[in-house]
């Protein structure tokens, strides 16, 4: 019983030891966390703003780890085509829509121009065929800015007779060389699933 008594006491002693002033430790504060990066996502692409690199992507577009959007080449897909009747430079109704949906697309996107390619068959003297596809080009280039597309983005070019599409002597090799081409400038790919149009007409 004696023993049991001396234990306790020992172990009352012990406690007692342990949280004395000397023992106990100043308590500091955990300091709050600066945010640093920015954590928004401004166009809604899943990537935010302080890692994305391109910032705008469209919606719809499929992007990369860096908010980018992913390209994939479509020449194909940039040709435009708008083809005359012989000896005229008026746009046929047909091809308005066209020419429309290429307004769009240059407002879609601001930084690119576009040149315009005026071409004439062989139909008729050089000088006369080189003056209808300048103003085959110019029509095209009055019905861009009639959408709106300012005028400094639209540049003309003819080539007469001397760039034939088609080299038969034909009506059909003709008519397919009374035409006016577009270049986009400055695009460097279509956007996967931004946009689908601007197939160039089939032939048939």
């Amino acid at each position: 019983m004696k023993a049991t008594k001396i234990l306790l006491a020992l172990g009352v002693m012990l406690t007692t030891h342990h949280v004395t002033a000397e023992d106990k430790y100043e308590y500091t504060e955990t300091p709050k966390a600066e945010q640093i990066a920015d954590l928004q996502d401004d166009d809604n692409d899943g990537v935010i703003n302080a890692r994305d690199l391109c910032p705008g992507t469209p919606a719809t577009s499929e992007i990369d780890n860096d908010g980018c959007g992913e390209y994939i080449k479509s020449s194909e897909k940039m040709e435009v085509r708008v083809l005359f009747a012989n000896d005229s430079d008026e746009i046929v109704p047909v091809f308005r829509r066209q020419i429309r949906e290429l307004s769009e697309f240059l407002k879609g996107y601001p930084s690119t121009s576009i040149e315009l390619q005026g071409y004439a068959s062989k139909i008729g003297g050089a000088e006369h065929n080189l003056d209808l596809s300048k103003r085959r080009a110019n029509n095209v280039r009055a019905a861009l800015l009639g959408y709106g597309i300012e005028s400094d983005r639209v540049r003309i070019v003819g080539f007469g007779d001397t760039h034939l599409a088609e080299q038969g002597t034909d009506e059909v090799s003709h008519a397919l060389n009374r035409r006016v081409t577009a270049s986009v400038i400055g695009y460097k790919g279509e956007i996967t699933k931004e946009w689908t149009i601007f197939t160039a007409l089939p032939k048939s």
